[in-house]
């Protein structure tokens, strides 16, 4: 026999979504806000400064709640990106005045700090990239997607000399990682880390997973079906977007391979010298990306930037 449960219908339907995203916090419509309840509640009015009250009493006691204006939650989304905060948009997506109880929801996207494509969210001068790491002793595996600018690009490296010289160069702005302690202590100082489950990254698994998203029979036709660590990262990073945008990203055609000794290689203490695109001193100001820096659009920003950073040998 079924208990019934003790909190009301809507804190019902608010607690089974919120079970399916429990790291993220959850930005869920009501009206023209959207609301976030109990422990996520108190987390974002602390990050964002925002007046924590109560809503009412669900299994008999009060309801920590906070809110934002729809009208305004790109500043309020922005904000909690750049602290590195994931955030579940939950919709209503059901007719208010044919709903028998609650108005049917559902999270619409998942914005974290890798999987931006909304220019109010992205920073002009710098991209969102979503990268994954995976390893087999000392070589190392990247792949890296930067959705809004359509690119997927994956290479291998030797040595943590060189993959950090790779982080170094991507600046990524979220990383998926495989339970590895150590391979997390050389990522966390660059970007935020997320561990996601070693399967994920199997390399026999992510051929097919490629193929199939690419539409193709393997990944000869990309350069690189003899790759095996990068094409698990690879894998890994396409499954994890896809499940942040709740949608099959078929703008993402194709692979491009990073070759080691295509751009001219720039370790992380001689980038920080050179004030490629940020000073000393942390300021963007006078830097080579500034005064080189006359493009009409974000993106054109952005790929000036990426050119600057990996000067081409050829």
């Amino acid at each position: 026999m079924t208990l019934p449960s003790p909190h009301t219908p809507m804190m019902q339907q608010y607690l089974r979504i919120k079970s399916e995203h429990p790291n993220t916090l959850l930005f869920y419509r009501m009206g023209d806000f959207y609301e976030l309840f109990y422990d996520d509640a108190r987390r974002a009015a602390k990050l964002l400064d925002i007046t924590l009250t109560a809503r009412g009493q669900s299994a008999g006691a009060p309801i920590p709640m906070c809110g934002v204006p729809y009208h305004a939650a790109t500043g309020y989304l922005a904000r909690l990106v750049r602290l590195g905060e994931s955030v579940a948009i939950c919709e209503q997506i059901g007719d208010p005045a044919t709903s028998k109880g609650p108005v049917e929801r559902r999270v619409e996207r998942v914005v974290t700090p890798g999987t931006l494509t909304e220019e109010a969210l992205l920073d002009a001068a710098g991209e969102s990239r979503l990268a994954g790491i995976s390893r087999a002793g000392a070589r190392f595996g990247i792949a890296w997607l930067e959705l809004a600018g359509g690119r997927f690009c994956v290479e291998e490296v030797d040595g943590e000399a060189a993959l950090r010289t790779e982080l170094a160069r991507l600046k990524p702005s979220e990383i998926l990682l495989p339970d590895d302690a150590e391979l997390a202590a050389v990522c966390a100082p660059v970007a935020f880390c997320r561990t996601r489950e070693s399967l994920e990254f199997d390399a026999d698994l992510a051929r097919a997973t490629l193929a199939r998203h690419l539409g193709t029979r393997d990944l000869r036709g990309f350069g690189c079906d003899d790759l095996t660590l990068a094409l698990g990262a690879a894998a890994a990073v396409l499954t994890f977007a896809k499940a942040t945008h709740c949608q099959s990203l078929d703008f993402i055609d194709g692979i491009t391979r990073i070759m080691p000794d295509a751009t001219v290689v720039l370790d992380a203490q001689t980038r920080r010298n050179l004030e490629i695109d940020q000073r000393i001193d942390g300021s963007r100001e006078h830097t080579l990306f500034a005064v080189l820096n006359s493009t009409r659009t974000p993106m054109g920003a952005r790929l000036l930037r990426d050119w600057l950073n990996a000067p081409r040998r050829d």
